[in-house]
C-alpha cells in the first residue's frame, strides 16, 4: 500500500468519524456494552473451569486393606501402587489415625466412638491421588485387584456426577461464549452498515469510476477496526473495575473461594477484549459493504 493511499484511508476514516459522530459515538458504546457482556461470562467460564478443575483434582481413592495384610506386605502394595501409571500421591492412614480422624469429625457427638472401648473396627488404607481425573476408574479397579486389597472406594456415584456437571458447565460456558460472539457482530455490523448506508451514492461513483473494491472497503474496514478498538479499551477498563469489585466482595464472604488472581489474568483478557474489538469491529464491516459494492 503506497503512502498517498495510506495517507488518503487513514483521512477518510477521520473525516467519517467527524461527519458521523453521533453514529460513532454509537458504535463504540455498541461494542463496549457488548464486549464487556462477553468479558463478564469470559471470566465466568475460566473462574467455573478452575473451579471445576480443582474440584477433580481433589477426587481421591481411599484403599482400604485386609487385617490379615503385614507391614512388610503393606510396604511392597504401597510400592506397586506408587509404581502405576498416572499415580500421583499414595499416603498411608493407620487404622489409629482413621479412628482419630472420624472422632474429629463427629465433633459433639465423638461419645458415640466411646461405646467401641478399645476396639478399633477401622482397617488400614492408603488414600491414592491420579495426574488426571478420567484415570481415576480405571486406577480404583485395578488396585482392587491387588493382593491384600479388600477394596477401593471413590465415591463413584459422587464423582460421576461431578465430573458430567463440570464437562455441562464448559460445553455451556463455551456454547454461550460463541452465541454471544455471534450476537456482538451481528450487533455491529448493522450498527456500521447504518454508516454504509448513509455513504451508499459515494460507494456507487466510486464503483463506477472505477475503483476497486479493497480501495472502497479499506476506510470502512479501517474505522469499524478504530470503533474496536476504543470499545475494546472501554469495555476492557470497566471490566477490570468490576472484576476487582466482585473479588473484594467474594473475598470477604468466602475467604477460600478460588478465584483466578487478577494479575496478570485481567492483563490477558483486556488485551483479548481489545483484540476481539478489533476483529469484530473488521468483521462487521466486511459484512456491511457487501451489499453495498454489488453495482
Amino acid at each position: 500500500m503506497k503512502f498517498r493511499t495510506s495517507e488518503y484511508f487513514i483521512t477518510e476514516v477521520a473525516h467519517s468519524l467527524r461527519r458521523n459522530s453521533w453514529m460513532s459515538l454509537a458504535s463504540v458504546g455498541t461494542v463496549a456494552v457488548s464486549l464487556f457482556v462477553l468479558g463478564v461470562f469470559l471470566i465466568l467460564v475460566l473462574n467455573i473451569n478452575r473451579m471445576a478443575g480443582m474440584l477433580e483434582s481433589q477426587v481421591q481413592i481411599s484403599v482400604y486393606l485386609e487385617d490379615s495384610v503385614s507391614d512388610v506386605d503393606r510396604r511392597g502394595l504401597e510400592h506397586d501402587i506408587r509404581e502405576m501409571q498416572g499415580i500421583d500421591t499414595v499416603k498411608f492412614v493407620s487404622r489409629d489415625e482413621a479412628k482419630e480422624r472420624l472422632s474429629e469429625r463427629l465433633g459433639d457427638q465423638k461419645y458415640l466412638l466411646d461405646a467401641l472401648g478399645d476396639t478399633n473396627p477401622l482397617p488400614d488404607s492408603f488414600e491414592v491421588t491420579v495426574t488426571q481425573p478420567d484415570m481415576v476408574e480405571t486406577a480404583a479397579h485395578t488396585i482392587e485387584h491387588f493382593e491384600g486389597v479388600e477394596s477401593a472406594r471413590y465415591g463413584q456415584d459422587v464423582v460421576q456426577h461431578l465430573f458430567d456437571i463440570t464437562r455441562l458447565l464448559r460445553i455451556f460456558g463455551v456454547a454461550l461464549m460463541f452465541l454471544l460472539a455471534a450476537a456482538t457482530v451481528f450487533i455491529i455490523s448493522n450498527t456500521i452498515r447504518l454508516t454504509v448506508y448513509a455513504r451508499r451514492k459515494e460507494v456507487a461513483i466510486m464503483k463506477y469510476v472505477g475503483a476497486t473494491d479493497w480501495f472502497i472497503r479499506w476506510p470502512f474496514l479501517l474505522e469499524g477496526i478504530v470503533l474496536g478498538f476504543i470499545g475494546g479499551i472501554v469495555s476492557a477498563i470497566v471490566l477490570r473495575s468490576f472484576y476487582a469489585a466482585m473479588a473484594s466482595k467474594i473475598y470477604s464472604t468466602l475467604t477460600f473461594f478460588p478465584l483466578i488472581p487478577q494479575y496478570p489474568f485481567m492483563n490477558y483478557v483486556s488485551v483479548a477484549l481489545i483484540l476481539a474489538g478489533m476483529a469484530i469491529g473488521a468483521l462487521g464491516s466486511t459484512i456491511s459493504l457487501k451489499r453495498f459494492l454489488k453495482v
